[in-house]
């Protein structure tokens, strides 16, 4: 075996820990709470040591915050993949968000995390929720601006203000969903989330 061959095999199984790593933290705070949560939940639940942990991340809020980030942007991914150029922006909003809530409840584990316990981190935490809504709100823009230069007279330049706002509309119905055990009812928000879009848009 050569140095790159042993390079590929270590950087594997380094990517291999980090996710278990993801996946014992996300399991550990949907039992317990983030505030319960101590990094010997988080590795028993991964069956890596310590010293792994402490590999990958300094604290238990960066392993939280690594957790989030990575849930959240295969979040992004889904709505990235749901749009199709060829439909009208109003098609495409309807089938990303179909998309967007169908993705979200087949990980009912992460909701607490994507949604409520990230509240509770603090600066670190509302910095990297602000970052991801940022993402979200930035890929609105695309999808109904790029709409904005076609024949439809009826679609008017959507501000980055008001695509925050969207972004945030939709997260209190997600919040909301979660207070009232209605998770797997996901989907029902579809069509008031498209409304919000049509609304801001005109």
């Amino acid at each position: 075996m050569n140095m790159a061959q042993e390079h590929r095999i270590l950087d594997a199984a380094s990517s291999e820990h980090r996710h278990r790593l993801l996946e014992g933290m996300a399991h550990a705070v949907a039992d317990k709470g983030y505030s319960d949560t101590t990094i010997a939940d988080i590795v028993r639940a991964a069956g890596v040591s310590r010293r792994t942990f402490y590999e990958h991340f300094a604290t238990k809020a960066e392993c939280f915050i690594a957790l989030y980030e990575a849930a959240s942007f295969n979040s992004l991914n889904v709505l990235r993949a749901a749009i199709d150029p060829a439909h009208d922006w109003q098609a495409q909003v309807e089938k990303a968000m179909a998309a967007y809530f169908g993705c979200l409840a087949q990980n009912p584990v992460l909701m607490r995390t994507l949604f409520i316990e990230i509240l509770g981190l603090g600066p670190e935490g509302l910095a990297a929720r602000r970052r991801v809504n940022e993402e979200i709100a930035a890929f609105m823009l695309q999808v109904v601006n790029v709409a904005e230069r076609s024949p439809d007279k009826n679609v008017t330049p959507l501000a980055p203000e008001m695509a925050m706002a969207v972004v945030g509309g939709i997260n209190e119905l997600v919040l909301q969903a979660i207070e009232r055990g209605r998770v797997s009812q996901l989907q029902e928000l579809v069509a008031p989330a498209v409304r919000l879009v049509r609304a801001v848009v005109g």
